[in-house]
């Protein structure tokens, strides 16, 4: 603060100095120097102020600044003001101003290298906070000004200490500061503006590639520790997993409105875009800073992910006392994930030319020393140990590139970190919303029995409550969800483009057949890309389903994909990924259910976009063949898998039913297989009806054995049975109850879609289930399932509530009768049905009439039903006779599995024994192999027994003879 003639308000009085300088009242070019080094060592400089103008009124600011006790921000001010001067001075003072301006520089060097003898000074703490009020204060570029030139004559000489020695206290600090900072704190924003700077600032941003580098790097949760990785810790997650207190976010969350916890949802999502743009610009700046921050950074990153690698161990989710202790948390995965997502945006375009320069052989890299890391941009390690989407043919090596770009890198990078974050979390967002669900149903039981455990039950879901808000707005920010949306899109396209064997960077038209590619690319993508891709979708369809039709034309790519590798096992070995793959589809399609939900966003454009597509015919083929292939995956678990798989398929299928062009590429591969019923290997329609048949027989045979034990266990509890019970056999009690009840839901879930399929295909499919090889199976699992629900059983099913199991014996009697009708008008199909003599009787259609009216079906099925009961009825009867007529045949023309009398024997080429042709074909839809011997057979290799045949035939003749004349006589 200066007076009007240039002297200053205030000055600092060095009493020292001024004896050694004798009768000398002023500062000249030989003294500035050292008194500028006394002035600094002064503990109290407010204690030597002196006035310098006549003027002794208060002056508060210009004490202030003459009296700076902090010798950084004094040596700033003072920067300044010489600044200033020399651009006033006249050009004789010039030097002396340009030597003040250096002499701040050089004091600020000496200062930052010898910290330690300027008393009670923390010169770290200082620079710190002078680069945050700088930032507050918008002044910022004349502290960085200053600092330039600070860090210039820090790095000519670093004798007494190294530059990294000097800046690494100030990290240190920032490190403090920064891990007691909230996602939503406005100071943290600060922060990271100021480490924007030192990673853009080529000295400091080296120091700072260094600083970060773990103690141990093998070990994934020591990167949580380090400055960057304290950042990345930052969200909304809890900080301790459980423990609800002292968390910020969504606390008593019934007692908000949803639009209060809408707002506040929103309020964290705009923190969160705002924090993911500091830390994509900060890493942005590291890689285009020099060759040498680009590699410390990428090394740093592919070393975090390969010592976090355990993180997608099944234990892992298991035992989370030791995973995080091993492991980096999930908001450090995520915050990472949304800053490398920003980083792919520039090629995450469907028709990026950059897109397909994607070199995969990046992904079976063996291991590389440091050097070659460096030349070659390799900086992930471990994925050769990953499953890649088929298995290489050939033991040579593929072409490795001499170096690889940097989308490889961030490709790579970007999906490996995905496949260590978001799947968790997406993971424990199902699992959370499970135990809300559990725990909403106990607590409204105890509220309405007035249990004790009320009030427990209220809390432990208020917490479960605010860890699901907390965790689904962690991972719903709606420009990460959009960036990571063009990132699955544009890996749809290259896995597509990889698949058809494209090695160009321009996109090639997808046609069918597809062609045979020698030596795929495929072979080195590891499948947690496909994963990846196919989680996402699956997630969004749950918890953020708008977003899916906003982006409803990109939707295309990822039927494209759907369609390429969901049927085929060249391009997509492993048959559990193939399957998810129905899932994903599911996920992306029009929702099924038309219900009006106010959550679920409109589904104009994905019914436009569905509805619409050009590879239809491919896309249900597609299906259908993952259907059947998922009846053998190898697995040990594969027969309890294959029914969780084949449950998105239903919906699907009977979605594209409804819609023209998939309903006539269905149609085709039913006309197909009635025409090749004997092909060498049955035709795929043929096979997925005998699966759908064997599903439907054992689901709704497994739901009624539920069903009656449930309805034995309610009357045992009603009666008081369970009473005099200890309370651990009554615990046992309520325990099994409860896991019956849970199978019966699902079996009932399941066998619901299975018949209801049936219903809707046999509408207009009809000579396939009429044949003789599938008749017989599909009439005998109508009549079994119509004698429990409109029989004498009927009453073992009759629990309390049916909608809890999700039971609907009415909607399947319906479906069983259309079934019925369906068929009803081929003759040879209703002169089978009497043959099923453990099932049907004439008695048994008469009570499904009784059903049918009782349930307000309409008339005319009513009729139509009876009708068809009348002619089956008939039919019975004239076979009755028939059957009494043969019945002594000789054991030679029985069939040998069936014990009925053969129509076509045929022989088996290994055994020899002769057979029904129905009964063998039926068989080698489930078993391509010789029921006698178990040596593989087809049908194409059986051969008639034309000399049986006849002899059937000519004692057939005989017997009808024989009757005829009995006949005659007996008029």
């Amino acid at each position: 603060m200066k007076s009007g003639n240039g002297i200053p308000a205030r000055c600092v009085y060095l009493e020292e100095m001024a004896a050694e300088l004798d009768e000398q009242d002023w500062l000249d070019m030989e003294n500035i120097e050292q008194a500028l080094f006394t002035r600094l060592l002064l503990q109290e400089p407010g204690n030597h102020l002196i006035y310098m103008t006549s003027v002794s009124t208060q002056n508060l600011s210009a004490d202030r600044d003459a009296g700076e006790k902090q010798i950084l921000r004094y040596l700033y001010a003072c920067f300044q003001r010489a600044k200033e001067e020399i651009t006033k001075v006249p050009e004789n003072l010039l030097p002396f101003a340009v030597r003040c301006r250096n002499l701040t520089v050089s004091n600020t060097r000496t200062v930052l290298l010898t910290s330690e003898i300027y008393v009670n000074q923390n010169v770290y703490e200082q620079l710190v906070d002078l680069l945050l009020e700088a930032l507050r204060g918008a002044h910022f570029e004349d502290v960085t000004e200053f600092l330039e030139e600070v860090i210039e004559a820090l790095t000519m000489d670093e004798e007494v200490r190294t530059f990294g020695e000097v800046m690494v206290p100030v990290f240190d600090i920032l490190l403090g500061r920064i891990k007691d900072l909230d996602l939503c704190q406005i100071l943290l924003y600060t922060y990271l503006d100021m480490l924007l700077y030192f990673t853009r600032q080529k000295d400091i941003a080296q120091v700072f590639v260094d600083y970060i580098q773990p103690k141990d790097p093998t070990n994934g949760q020591m990167y949580q520790k380090t400055l960057l990785g304290v950042i990345l810790s930052i969200s909304c997650l809890l900080k301790t997993p459980g423990v609800v207190e002292n968390h910020g976010y969504f606390l008593n969350p019934s007692r908000s409105s949803p639009q209060e916890i809408k707002v506040q949802e929103s309020n964290i999502h705009q923190f969160m875009a705002q924090f993911h743009e500091k830390i994509y610009q900060m890493l942005k700046n590291l890689l285009q800073l020099s060759p040498e921050t680009k590699h410390r950074i990428l090394s740093w990153l592919g070393n975090c992910l390969h010592a976090n690698a355990g993180r997608t161990k099944i234990w892992a989710n298991q035992m989370p006392e030791i995973f995080f202790q091993m492991y980096a948390s999930d908001a450090f995965f995520l915050n990472l994930g949304a800053a490398l997502l920003k980083l792919c945006q520039p090629f995450c375009k469907p028709r990026s030319p950059r897109l397909l320069t994607f070199d995969p052989t990046y992904c079976v890299l063996k291991e590389l020393n440091e050097e070659e890391r460096r030349s070659k941009n390799v900086h992930m390690k471990g994925l050769e140990k990953e499953t890649c989407l088929i298995p290489a043919v050939t033991e040579k090596e593929p072409e490795f590139a001499h170096n690889y770009n940097l989308v490889t890198e961030n490709l790579v990078l970007t999906q490996y970190t995905l496949h260590l974050g978001f799947h968790r979390l997406h993971d424990q967002m199902v699992k959370i919303n499970q135990s809300l669900h559990r725990l909403q149903v106990a607590w409204r039981e105890a509220q309405q029995s007035s249990s004790p455990a009320t009030d427990s039950l209220r809390e432990q879901f208020e917490r479960l409550m605010t860890v699901y808000l907390s965790t689904k707005t962690s991972v719903t920010e709606p420009q990460m969800l959009q960036n990571c949306l063009n990132l699955q899109v544009s890996m749809a396209v290259l896995l597509v483009q990889l698949a058809i064997g494209n090695q160009g960077t321009e996109p090639i038209d997808l046609t069918f057949p597809l062609p045979k590619v020698e030596h795929s690319a495929l072979a080195f993508v590891p499948e947690f890309f496909a994963d990846n891709l196919g989680d996402f979708f699956i997630f969004l369809r749950r918890f953020a389903d708008d977003i899916l039709e906003t982006s409803a034309d990109s939707l295309e790519h990822v039927f494209h994909f759907v369609t390429v590798f969901t049927g085929d096992v060249e391009r997509m070995k492993n048959p559990h990924l193939r399957a998810k793959l129905a899932e994903v589809l599911e996920a992306v399609m029009p929702h099924l259910d038309q219900v009006q939900n106010p959550l679920v966003s409109s589904m104009f454009h994905r019914e436009r976009v569905f509805c619409s597509y050009r590879h239809a015919a491919h896309l249900a083929e597609a299906l259908i063949k993952v259907f059947v292939d998922i009846e053998f995956t190898g697995d040990p678990h594969q027969f309890e898998q294959k029914f969780n798989y084949r449950r998105p398929m239903y919906p699907i299928l009977r979605y594209m039913w409804g819609t023209e062009s998939y309903r006539q590429s269905i149609k085709g591969l039913a006309d197909y297989a009635s025409e090749n019923l004997e092909a060498m290997n049955p035709p795929l329609f043929l096979r997925f009806l005998n699966l759908l048949m064997n599903d439907a027989i054992f689901l709704l045979d497994e739901a009624i054995q539920y069903l009656s034990k449930i309805k034995v266990q309610q009357i045992e509890k009603d009666r008081g049975e369970w009473d005099n019970l200890s309370q651990e056999a009554r615990r046992e009690k309520e325990s099994s109850l409860q896991m019956f009840g849970q199978l019966a839901r699902f079996h009932n879930i399941m066998s619901n879609e299975t018949i209801g399929t049936l219903a809707f295909l046999t509408s207009e499919i009809k000579s396939l289930f009429v044949h003789p090889f599938l008749a017989e199976r599909i009439i005998s699992m109508l009549n079994y399932f119509l004698q429990h629900l409109v029989g004498p059983k009927m009453g073992a099913l009759k629990v309390k509530d049916f909608s809890e199991f999700d039971f609907k014996p009415q909607q399947l009697v319906s479906d069983i009768c259309n079934i019925y009708l369906n068929l009803g008008d081929e003759e040879n199909f209703c002169a089978t049905v009497p043959k099923d003599g453990r099932s049907y009787s004439p008695t048994l259609f008469a009570q499904t009439v009784r059903v049918l009216k009782k349930i307000n079906k309409p008339g005319n099925m009513i009729v139509a039903f009876s009708n068809l009961a009348e002619r089956i009825k008939s039919l019975a009867d004239r076979q009755q006779q028939e059957e009494e007529t043969y019945a002594d045949a000789c054991d030679e023309f029985l069939d040998p599995i069936m014990s009925t009398l053969m129509s076509d024997p045929v022989v088996l080429p290994s055994s020899r024994v002769t057979v029904d042709r129905s009964t063998i074909a039926r068989h080698l839809l489930s078993d391509q192999t010789d029921p006698f011997n178990r040596s593989p057979l087809t049908m194409d290799q059986i051969r008639p027994n034309i000399e049986l045949k006849e002899k059937i035939h000519q004692w057939l003749a005989e017997r009808k003879k024989q009757k005829e004349q009995l006949e005659d006589t007996l008029k």
